[in-house]
């Protein structure tokens, strides 16, 4: 699943999704499949939302890959093809990749001094993951 378009002055979902899809991830991501209705239904709890338009995006995020369509009855049921750390870790990866791709070292320091006021926690993942790879070079 390639998500083309990442919006560095938005915050969460909204970095990769638009507004709706983002509403709509959420409501899917938080259990079973649902249908066109029930999501539209949980989105109308915050503001009207034309059920046309909740179907267009649900299809549209089939056909990017991040949502699976079966059909039940007459209607469609939906879940997510990822759970949702699994979509923030491949999509932090990639982007991660394609900064390292294009800036190389100049995007490792800009890590390492963002570093500066991090949990101690993660500074010790970083220095374990680090003398791991040093390990996998020298063999």
């Amino acid at each position: 699943m390639n998500i083309n378009n990442f919006r560095y002055d938005e915050v969460g979902l909204n970095r990769f999704f638009g507004p709706l899809e983002a509403k709509i991830m959420d409501i899917l991501w938080e259990g079973s499949e649902k249908s066109i209705k029930e999501v539209q239904q949980q989105l109308e709890k915050e503001k009207a939302t034309n059920f046309n338009t909740v179907m267009t995006v649900m299809n549209r995020l089939v056909e990017k890959k991040i949502l699976e369509k079966r059909a039940e009855g007459r209607s469609s049921l939906f879940k997510p093809v990822k759970t949702k750390d699994e979509f923030i870790e491949e999509q932090s990866k990639k982007l991660t990749e394609n900064l390292l791709d294009e800036f190389g070292g100049l995007v490792v320091n800009h890590m390492l001094d963002s570093l500066k006021e991090v949990d101690q926690s993660l500074l010790d993942r970083l220095e374990q993951k680090i003398d791991q790879l040093k390990k996998g070079k020298s063999k």
